[in-house]
């Protein structure tokens, strides 16, 4: 777990600072990130009717990588964010965007949250923004209990897939909570503890209409005993790209309604764990890779829908 150096402020708009510049040539960037659900703030222990039934949720997680971060500027040139390399919320060209702070029903989380990515561009103008949502490939299967910080929560990471989880968004069904075989603290059944996960789990037919939990990742990866996997067939990386994005005015909106917008939250494919661990064979996956943009089945990458530009 990472030690808290400062704390992030959600809705706080994006600034450049030239003056902490590490040279005449660079100015340091900070793009904020702010997590909604439809015209709410995001925050643990809040209730919302959230996917295609109107499910009364409450959160259990919200947590997402993002990585290869660029700025477009004025003449429509894309700009790499050389990262601050802070020892805790970024390293390499991974930034760690965390909206939970262990409260209410999250409590597999951290009590610090980060809602930021900093780093260093060249002086000029920038109207757009793009970045993956996810960890690079070079990165994605290294060992998680001797990487740095953030790529040390195991929390974040595959056990059976060794690899990351991309995006870690998890929700308990509030209606159907007296009934669960949930915790009595709350947590689901197939979420991550601190020393590690088991998503592998099928989940039991009493637990379907009780949660949902997206872990998104690469997925297909081929694997032998000894060593890391060379190749995933589902990658599950998408790129998002915002335009009339100034990083001195803007802040980047992550949506869950509009992720979860075709997802039935209280209903599961039979025969496979709670909610989505982004396999291409299930169901419930359909509706959250669409509104990420990524390709499902025989379904084509499509304009993602869940971060905008405010």
């Amino acid at each position: 777990m990472p030690v808290v150096l400062f704390c992030s402020q959600l809705a706080a708009k994006a600034s450049a600072d030239p003056a902490s510049a590490d040279s005449t040539d660079s100015q340091m960037v900070t793009i904020q990130f702010e997590g909604t659900v439809g015209d709410e703030p995001f925050a643990c222990g809040d209730t919302y009717r959230l996917g295609s039934a109107d499910s009364l949720v409450t959160p259990l997680d919200f947590r997402f990588y993002v990585s290869e971060v660029v700025l477009v500027n004025a003449e429509g040139d894309a700009v790499p964010l050389v990262l601050e390399q802070d020892g805790l919320w970024q390293h390499q060209n991974v930034a760690l965007i965390d909206f939970e702070d262990k409260t209410g029903g999250c409590i597999n989380g951290t009590s610090q949250t980060r809602a930021q990515v900093v780093g260093a561009v060249p002086p000029g103008e920038y109207t757009g923004l793009k970045f993956t949502l996810g960890v690079p490939f070079a990165l994605n299967h290294i060992d998680s209990t001797l990487a740095p910080s953030p790529l040390n929560l195991t929390s974040m990471w595959w056990n059976w897939n060794f690899g990351y989880k991309f995006a870690r968004i998890e929700f308990e069904n509030v209606a159907d909570a007296a009934a669960s075989k949930h915790t009595a603290t709350g947590s689901i059944a197939t979420g991550s503890t601190a020393t590690g996960s088991t998503d592998t789990s099928s989940a039991d037919e009493s637990d379907f209409s009780q949660a949902f939990a997206l872990h998104l990742g690469s997925v297909g990866c081929q694997m032998d005993s000894a060593q890391p996997p060379v190749s995933c067939s589902v990658p599950n990386r998408p790129e998002i790209v915002l335009t009339d994005f100034d990083p001195l005015q803007n802040v980047v909106v992550t949506d869950l309604s509009a992720l979860l917008a075709e997802t039935n939250l209280s209903e599961n494919q039979e025969g496979t764990a709670i909610g989505c661990m982004s396999s291409p064979e299930d169901s419930d996956c359909s509706g959250v890779m669409q509104n990420l943009g990524l390709p499902f089945g025989d379904r084509p990458t499509t304009e993602q829908t869940v971060f905008s530009v405010q």
